[in-house]
């Protein structure tokens, strides 16, 4: 594999994201990659994954590939998208995940993140939900993950500033488990893997599924669902969405004008 790397130590599978020139961006290639590791676990008899970057890296991952955005009026973060399929097979692994960050977390990365069941962090480590930068519209599902994780104040916070949130603020508002000490965070991560994987993985499994399926229990009409994504159509219709990937990729300042 090319930009990720996987090792497995009796029931528990590390998987470590490995593309730093590319910030470990969450590109095609990448998240084809890691979903391929995460079909072979149940053969692997895995009972713990444990997600990563490698050791020191400034960032944890850069977040969604803005240069697979598209630019043609289609849904930027549609069903198919590569972030959408990762959280997914985040979210119906049969074992749980852990996702161990030591860096930054940017943009689609913390869905990532928050979508894995038990999340243990470094004080280095930041989180910045930043589609409001490059004018990019969140899509529904991605917005239920973040309102699992937080309360809609500290939500709404994070979607409208863009502005990174610490990992202490993070522990404190109960979006993330643990901070500890970089030194230390290899050792305490795999002892906790270590604990879950000694125990009934049936019982873990069934228990992870019944509270996925009643996280999600959350009523919304069909006129609701309706209005959500017409809202979403709305920003990536608009002149402001072009202008933010066009900004990104040129490498300055946005200029939005709200049309």
């Amino acid at each position: 594999m090319n930009f990720i790397k996987v090792t497995h130590d009796g029931h528990i599978t590390t998987i470590c994201l490995n593309n730093p020139p590319k910030h470990n961006a969450l590109s095609h290639s990448l998240v084809t990659e890691v979903m391929e590791s995460f079909q072979e676990l149940e053969s692997a008899n895995s009972r713990v994954v444990v997600l990563r970057a490698p050791a020191g890296s400034k960032v944890w991952s850069a977040g969604h590939d803005v240069n697979e955005l598209p630019t043609d009026g289609r849904d930027p973060l549609g069903w198919n998208d590569p972030l959408r399929e990762l959280v997914r097979s985040i979210e119906n692994c049969h074992a749980p995940v852990i996702a161990m960050i030591d860096g930054g977390v940017w943009g689609g990365a913390v869905e990532v993140v928050l979508a894995c069941d038990i999340i243990i962090a470094t004080p280095n480590s930041s989180f910045a939900v930043t589609p409001a930068k490059l004018g990019v519209p969140y899509n529904v599902s991605g917005m239920m993950t973040f309102m699992s994780a937080a309360s809609l104040r500290i939500v709404k916070e994070l979607a409208f500033t863009a502005a990174p949130i610490s990992a202490e603020r993070a522990e404190r508002v109960g979006m993330i488990n643990h901070v500890v000490e970089s030194g230390d965070l290899e050792a305490f991560t795999l002892a906790m893997a270590a604990t879950i994987a000694a125990n009934a993985p049936l019982s873990i499994s069934v228990m992870k599924e019944q509270l996925r399926v009643l996280a999600g229990a959350k009523p919304l009409t069909p006129r609701g669902f309706e209005k959500v994504q017409g809202l979403r159509r709305v920003v990536y219709d608009s002149q402001d969405y072009q202008e933010g990937i066009r900004a990104f990729k040129e490498k300055r300042k946005p200029r939005f004008n709200g049309t």
